[in-house]
This record gives structure tokens, sequence and C-alpha cells, in this order.
């Protein structure tokens, strides 16, 4: 599958003294190299423990959090802003977190070069970028056919949670995930909030302006 149209843009942002430390230090542990070729999670976290991937983790926070609740699961994170990686090795130093790991590339090409079909236990999306305007919706990450190659990489009985507090990108993102080939609602409609899932200073900004936070948990079957 051949792609020109990217889910994300590259934003300037305050890259710390501290967070660019982690980086340079701490990246080369707790980094993959993106490169054509089936990633191997045994090999890279050294167990054979259930592999979340988390798409877009921001500043990594919540990622962190709930990679300390789950330490006998594996999460992968994906993301392409460089503050938001040296925040969350961070975050893996100052906690002493064995189980992330982190690619810093493009989600999308990363599913489709890496990630073996039917390999990963669960997706977790929050807050992506809504790309409000109508002429940018097409940049969305939660639609038609983007939906497809994420649920082909996800284990029989694994799940796909997506959250956003932009209502529009909400109503689009549920029209679509009910259209993809192998998902399925695990409730009617948006899913209550899942009580494991900590809330983030980014998300605490939405409930301030009065925007809903619409959940969504889909299985594959």
């Amino acid at each position: 599958m051949r792609r020109t149209i990217r889910t994300f843009a590259i934003r300037a942002g305050h890259f710390t003294a501290c967070e660019k430390k982690d980086y340079a230090q701490l990246l080369p542990v707790f980094g993959v190299q993106y490169k054509e070729g089936i990633l191997d999670f045994e090999k890279i976290f050294g167990n054979k423990n259930p592999a979340v991937i988390e798409i877009g983790f921001g500043m990594g926070k919540a990622t962190a959090i709930i990679a300390e609740n789950n330490p006998d699961i594996n999460y992968l994170g994906l993301e392409v802003h460089k503050p938001g990686v040296g925040k969350l090795l961070g975050e893996i130093r100052t906690r002493n977190l064995k189980n992330i790991r982190i690619i810093e590339h493009d989600a999308m090409e990363v599913l489709e070069n890496m990630i073996a079909p039917e390999s990963v236990d669960a997706f977790h999306i929050f807050f992506p970028d809504p790309w409000q305007k109508k002429r940018h919706e097409k940049r969305r990450l939660i639609q038609r056919p983007r939906t497809d190659l994420i649920a082909s990489r996800l284990k029989k009985d694994g799940y796909l949670y997506f959250v956003t507090d932009w209502l529009p990108y909400a109503e689009f993102g549920l029209e679509q995930l009910e259209k993809t080939p192998g998902l399925k609602n695990k409730y009617e409609g948006y899913a209550p909030h899942q009580q494991w899932r900590p809330e983030t200073r980014f998300e605490q900004k939405g409930i301030d302006a009065n925007r809903v936070i619409n959940e969504m948990m889909f299985i594959k079957q």
C-alpha cells in the first residue's frame, strides 16, 4: 500500500535540556530502529509477554503509568515528536521500567513493514490529531483503509482502544471502525471510560474546554 498522505505533522515544540539528554542517552537503549523486516517482540523485550502498540503517545505520561501498572505486558510506543520521545524516556528512567520500547517513525510504515499479521494483542490510540478542517480529514488515522491495516495486525480477541475529545472525529471514527472488516464493537456505540487508562494533562484541557471524551473499544473477531 503506497502512501503519500501522512497522518501527522511535525510541529515545533520546546525540547528541554532534560528531554534532550534522555533522548541522547536512552534512545539507544530503549529505542528500536525503523527498518523493513518483521519485528521479533520476544527478542526486543526478552520475554513472551503480550504486546501492546500505542500509536502517537504524545508526552508519554499515560503510557508510562499503564506500563508501570502492568509489568507483565510489553508496550511498543510509536511517535514522531522528539520532545515526547525524550519525555517518555525520562519516565522510563525515573520509574525504572523494563517493558517499554519506542520506534520514532511513521506508525503506518511501521505497521506495514515491521509488524507481522495477527501478532499484536492490543492497540492504544489516545487523542490522535483530529484534523478538524474538512480538507484535512483524509489525514485522520482512524479511517479505512488505515484501520484495515491496524486490524490485520491484531490477534484474535485482541482489542483496539480509541479515545478522542473531538466529537466530529468520534462520530467519524466510530463509523469507520464499524465498517472495518474483522472488528466488532465491544459495546453499543461508545465505550464507558476504562478505569485503567489514566487521565492526562491534554485530556484535562479538553474537559476544561467542555469537550466530551468519547471512547471506543473494538475486538478482533
